[in-house]
This record gives C-alpha cells, structure tokens and sequence, in this order.
C-alpha cells in the first residue's frame, strides 16, 4: 500500500482492516470533536467501512496520519466531492490533542489540496470550519486558503474556505 504523502514529520497512508479501533478512539475525546457534527459510534464505524470501500473504487476517502518518526497515530484526513458543489473536492482533517500547534495540520491540508489537484480534474479545493474553529480557520490561510462568506449547510452557517490550481502552491 502506497503512501498518499510522507515527510519528515508524517505518514498520510489508508487505514488498515484491523485499525478500525484506532479510527474510532479519536472521536471520543470531546476537546477533539467539539466543532464536529454530533455522530453515533455506528455512524463512525460506517464510515470507517465506506473508506475501506472507497480506497478500492478511486482517489477520494479518508486516510490514517501517522508520526514518521515513532509511528504513533496522530489522526485522519479526508478528501472528497463537496455535497454542495461538485465541482469542488472538499478536505478536512481531524487531530488528537497531542498533535495540535504543531503545524502538522498545516502540512496535512497542503498534502490533500496537491493530492486532489494531481488526482482530480476539479480547479477548486474547498474547506468547511465551525464558525467558532479560529484554530482551523487559521490553519487553512497558513495553507493558502481564502475565507470567503460563509455558507449555509443544513440549517448551520460555516466558515467558506477555498483555493484553485492558479493560487495553489505547495
């Protein structure tokens, strides 16, 4: 299994079978899912099952981050089809505690904007935060995203974040 990016610092690769139970650890800290739409446990370990489904039909899902130097999980990242418009790929990613200022967010969404632009013909990269997430809504104009106005997604307004292939640079 080829790495989907790998640095110094981390390792973007797929998750394992049998790293179900890593997958889902991450969301049961509170401070880490505080700006996350409310899930259940089955709707986790679904969506742990779809990626393992998408790793086999294309480019798009979510991916492991692990620490190069010591291989301790760090957290996940997704890149796909925004719901609402298609013509965007959309990349999020979230982090345990341990990880965050560290910049190691930063270089995940510069590793998935590249991704979807080498891996995609879309010409948009777009990123959804909590309007509350300044930590996030940071990370991404550190990463060369442009906050636009804020959208609407069911009934919730959040922060609009985008990049296209002219302004991207790694």
């Amino acid at each position: 299994m080829p790495n989907l990016y790998q640095s110094q610092r981390i390792i973007i690769r797929e998750f394992l079978v049998d790293e179900q139970q890593t997958f889902l650890n991450l969301f049961k800290d509170s401070e880490v899912t505080q700006y996350l739409p409310q899930v259940s446990l089955e709707r986790y370990i679904e969506m742990f099952n779809e990626l393992l489904e998408n790793y086999k039909k294309g480019n798009l899902s979510r991916w492991a981050i692990f620490d190069a130097a010591n291989n301790n999980f760090i957290g996940m990242c997704v890149a796909r089809v925004f719901v609402d418009n298609t013509n965007q790929i959309e990349i999020g990613y979230v982090l345990s505690k341990p990880y965050w200022g560290k910049g190691i967010a930063t270089e995940v969404c510069k590793a998935l904007t590249q991704y979807s632009f080498s891996n995609t013909d879309k010409n948009e990269v777009v990123a959804i935060t909590d309007l509350d997430n300044s930590g996030s809504q940071n990370v991404l104009q550190k990463a060369g995203f442009k906050r636009l106005s804020n959208l609407t997604i069911n009934e919730e307004e959040l922060a609009y974040f985008v990049t296209n292939r002219a302004q991207f640079k790694e």
